[in-house]
């Protein structure tokens, strides 16, 4: 695991699990195939959400089991919203759904103008009720932190009040973008690499998560 730059947030958390750290290197080997790092990712971001739910509220409702009835804890209130910045969030936004199946899904698509190099958005698509849920958005790469910010504040322009933020890597550069413009959005990483090189490349890295994903180059 990367070391954490030493004035870490408060917001960041590292998630250190021996599983997600061996699953994260299993990751960024060059040689891993197309199909293992999907199936990597799936496996990781299940184990990522794990971290992301742990405070979720509970509320208590009578059931009955095969020997008598009890009072037994169940998720309180609405369910997750899962949204995904398009398109290498979906890698990690459907390994999230195999442990919370009843999530809702939402789909932000950002684009990079060649000439301000700001984020532009091309697609949006959110629950009615987003508003009244935790949102978590996921993007696996945390790189300059442009988009994931957009993104970000265009939810809140939608209505989130309960937003968090989930990615495989992170950037130092991109995580003081991030977490200056949304002090108040709780971050999710596996790992806080070196730098950014000259093409806004992570380094180390696992190199472009949507190729690698995908089979695209």
């Amino acid at each position: 695991m990367a070391e954490p730059p030493a004035q870490t947030p408060k917001q960041v958390t590292v998630i250190g699990h021996p599983l997600v750290q061996h699953k994260l290197t299993l990751m960024r080997h060059k040689d891993s195939s197309t199909g293992k790092f999907r199936q990597l990712a799936r496996e990781i971001s299940l184990l990522m959400a794990y971290e992301l739910t742990r405070d979720l509220p509970l509320e208590t409702r009578e059931i009955e089991t095969p020997m008598e009835t009890m009072q037994a804890p169940i998720l309180a209130g609405k369910k997750l919203c899962i949204v995904s910045i398009l398109r290498a969030g979906d890698g990690i936004a459907e390994g999230m759904l195999d442990l919370v199946p009843s999530a809702r899904v939402g789909h932000i698509g950002l684009y990079r103008d060649p000439k301000t190099l700001e984020p532009v958005e091309y697609y949006l698509k959110l629950p009615e009720d987003v508003g009244e849920r935790l949102v978590i958005v996921v993007d696996p790469m945390l790189a300059t932190g442009h988009s994931a910010a957009a993104a970000l504040t265009r939810l809140k322009q939608a209505g989130a009040t309960q937003l968090r933020f989930a990615c495989l890597l992170a950037a130092p550069e991109g995580m003081k973008v991030l977490t200056e413009t949304h002090p108040d959005v709780p971050v999710f990483t596996c790992s806080i690499d070196r730098e950014l090189d000259s093409h806004a490349y992570i380094r180390p890295g696992l190199g472009d998560a949507g190729d690698r994903l995908y089979g695209t180059k």
